[in-house]
């Protein structure tokens, strides 16, 4: 971890390029959502490299905070996690293959079971292996992904009833259009999830699995989704999912991705800019360029579109995003070798560039801008001085 007081030390050995991580902000955000979801426990959802912002950083700090569960997507990421000395429970919200199963045991993983003979393949290997697994229910409400569809559950559940080497202690179903303006989808799918819950009480299961379905957008727009659990994806990076999911719990972006100014020049009429040569100005012009492309993961879908901030001061991305870097017009204003630029983040001043920016820019959504960052654009994580 390093503190906030050795970021201008790291920036210099680093390459320029980096992506900033606010390990208050992050926390600010775990505490804004538990507070909102109370008396719900919150699962972070850390899946692909916790949504750009660092996977073991992140995990670790919700592990400090004292997150009772954490998610990730595949097994390789869990088994990463427990690596790097993480102990918190670890859900894999993907399917499983068969032969992967003692790996999830052996790292103490818990597995998402989303039908009879996956159960079935679990008990086995625990049996095998002398231990006894952890196992999340998958119901599939209306995603149609993974999970038994809600109308043939029973025979999962009644299935989990049997097993001596595996406890059931979860189920949940995923949410298709939380994030939408008409919630009538999202309220048939926990209308099903409800109806399936119906098996304990009809056995007179007193205490069911825990119970799982809310994802952001239904954290911050369906309260009566949140069940025993929430899981908090987007939201708990500080970004809401959509224009229509209503702003009710208060979060902050904690991820900045800035730059430098590594060539200045002045660009003659007439002169175009980049491969294909899309851009030309009919006056002299200044240009920076930064190095920082589509191989970092700043979409060629965003040339032409794209602005960026230096000193304070917005200006236009020209010409096509190359690999490695792009190409800034500054007009007749000043910028020099070493200055910042910010690609997604706010300036001293307040101006602003946010991922939903950049995610209009290259057609696409903020998940997807903030997952293809790519790891070789170095992760510094700031905290406050004291903490």
């Amino acid at each position: 971890m390093i503190n906030a007081s050795t970021i201008s030390i790291n920036t210099d050995i680093l390459r320029p390029t980096q992506v900033e991580i606010d390990l208050d902000r992050l926390a600010a955000n775990y505490r804004a959502i538990q507070a909102h979801a109370a008396p719900a426990a919150v699962m972070p959802i850390l899946k692909a490299n916790a949504y750009g912002h660092g996977l073991v950083e992140v995990a670790r700090h919700m592990q400090s905070l004292g997150a009772p569960y954490l998610g990730v997507a595949f097994l390789e990421e869990g088994i990463l996690l427990r690596e790097a000395g993480v102990t918190t429970p670890i859900l894999v919200l993907g399917g499983i293959i068969g032969n992967q199963i003692p790996r999830f045991l052996a790292h103490d993983l818990t597995l998402t079971a989303s039908s009879v003979e996956k159960l079935g393949q679990i008990e086995e290997a625990a049996r095998q292996m002398g231990v006894r697994a952890r196992v999340h229910l998958k119901i599939d409400t209306g995603m149609e992904r993974i999970g038994v569809h809600y109308y043939s559950a029973s025979s999962l559940l009644e299935a989990s009833l049997t097993g001596d080497h595996f406890e059931v202690e979860g189920i949940f179903s995923h949410f298709a259009n939380a994030d939408a303006a008409d919630q009538s989808y999202s309220r048939l799918q926990l209308e099903r999830f409800n109806h399936v819950l119906g098996f304990y009480s009809s056995r007179g299961i007193s205490h069911p699995p825990l119970r799982h379905m809310a994802n952001s957008a239904a954290i911050a727009g369906f309260r009566s989704s949140h069940m025993d659990m929430v899981r908090a994806g987007i939201l708990l990076y500080g970004v809401y999912p959509s224009d229509d999911t209503p702003r009710t719990v208060e979060v902050r972006p904690s991820l900045s991705w800035k730059s430098r100014v590594v060539y200045f020049k002045v660009i003659q009429p007439d002169h175009p800019v980049s491969y294909g040569s899309t851009w030309r100005s009919d006056h002299p012009v200044r240009a920076v360029t930064v190095p920082v492309g589509y191989g970092d993961g700043y979409f060629r879908s965003m040339s032409g579109r794209a602005e960026v901030i230096i000193r304070g001061k917005r200006y236009p991305v020209i010409g096509r995003v190359c690999m490695d870097q792009v190409v800034v017009n500054i007009e007749w204003d000043s910028a020099y070798n070493g200055d910042e630029v910010i690609l997604i983040g706010e300036a001293e001043n307040g101006a602003a560039i946010t991922v939903e920016e950049l995610a209009d820019w290259a057609g696409t959504i903020p998940w997807e801008i903030l997952t293809n960052v790519n790891t070789r654009v170095p992760r510094v994580y700031k905290v406050t001085a004291d903490r």
